[in-house]
């Protein structure tokens, strides 16, 4: 079992450290679990809302805004849902030491795009190019 890596509360991952060092991979860690228990906590919050909300109201309108409201929850947690499974998979990169570089060019994503984006997979470059890529195909 690896000893457990302490981090000053005002850490800061650095370009002039080793790049996915303890330290860093233990930042990002902390940060993707946080951001993890933050998305499940607000989706218990909106069950229990959902729950405590379903009544019958009388006012056709008053329904329907109600029912496009809980459309708009709902669809927002499923963006949510499908974060926190992309939260696990970075997760599962720190463990086997992939977490921090590019899966199409292997070299390392930029620290602030990590810090921005801690479940990012490819450099700044490489997803330039996917979305690019991507525009062109969406125009035939």
């Amino acid at each position: 079992m690896k000893a457990e890596v302490i981090l000053a509360a005002d850490y800061r991952p650095a370009d002039s450290e080793p790049f996915m060092n303890e330290r860093q991979t233990e930042y990002f860690r902390r940060k993707l679990k946080a951001w993890k228990s933050d998305l499940l906590s607000d989706s218990k919050e909106t069950i229990e809302g959902m729950q405590e909300g379903a009544r019958n109201i009388p006012d056709v309108a008053d329904r329907a805004s109600e029912e496009t409201d809980r459309a708009l929850e709902l669809r927002t947690r499923d963006r949510q849902r499908k974060l926190v499974a992309k939260i696990d998979s970075a997760l599962r990169r720190i463990e086997d030491g992939s977490y921090g570089y590019c899966e199409d060019t292997g070299e390392p994503i930029s620290l602030k795009r990590l810090d921005a984006r801690p479940i990012a997979t490819l450099s700044l470059e490489a997803q330039e190019r996917h979305e690019r890529k991507e525009k062109v195909h969406r125009d035939d």
